[in-house]
């Protein structure tokens, strides 16, 4: 069971987080944070170092929704192609999901904190790796099993998979416009299906 100061940690990272997301680490000021908690600076600064240190908190908890539910999601495929499907009918529905956050907090996190704040930008990094080897994972699982041709070079595609994925994202929150992301998904569900079967 959670303690009051560990209720009262958790209750501020879970509101802070979409508000960081959705304006940034440098945009987000003290009131902003103040204001969306309903707590004063002191109980702020009693549960955090500083701004960055719950920044970084906020992040890790926006990403460990984002991979828990990715993460679930694909594994309702039984197979690594069924799989791969299925990050493309995960990334389908990712406006509304990533909506509920604030929007991604890859892309959000990754264009703000370039070159302003190393260590939000070796964390946004991390998480690139992470995904990126997710995927690969996957369709080295499908090589070993026969699914999928030992000529599709792994890294590579998992690289182009995300890139394309990341890519449509930031258009289709530019633009309100989630035709980006379907039309991405899409032409991985083409790749998949071209060059990816035996």
């Amino acid at each position: 069971m959670l303690s009051k100061a560990e209720k009262t940690t958790q209750f501020i990272i879970e509101k802070v987080a979409p508000l960081f997301n959705r304006k940034g680490y440098f945009a987000t000021s003290l009131s902003d944070i103040t204001k969306v908690t309903g707590l004063t600076k002191g109980a702020i600064y009693g549960n955090f170092q500083n701004k960055e240190e719950l920044a970084v908190i906020a992040f890790e908890h926006n990403v460990s929704l984002l991979l828990t539910e990715l993460e679930s999601y694909m594994n309702e495929g039984n197979t690594p192609l069924e799989k791969l499907f299925k990050l493309t009918d995960f990334y389908r529905n990712y406006y509304d999901f990533s909506r509920k956050i604030g929007g991604c907090p890859v892309l959000n996190m990754g264009v703000d904190a370039k070159h302003l704040n190393k260590a939000l930008q070796k964390r946004v990094e991390n998480v690139i790796n992470r995904i990126q080897e997710y995927i690969g994972n996957i369709i080295n699982d499908g090589k070993q099993s026969g699914e999928i041709k030992n000529t599709i070079v792994s890294r590579t595609y998992a690289k182009r998979f995300y890139s394309l994925l990341q890519g449509a994202i930031f258009m289709s929150q530019t633009m309100d416009d989630n035709a980006y992301v379907i039309d991405a998904a899409n032409i991985i569900n083409d790749s998949i299906n071209m060059y990816f079967k035996k």
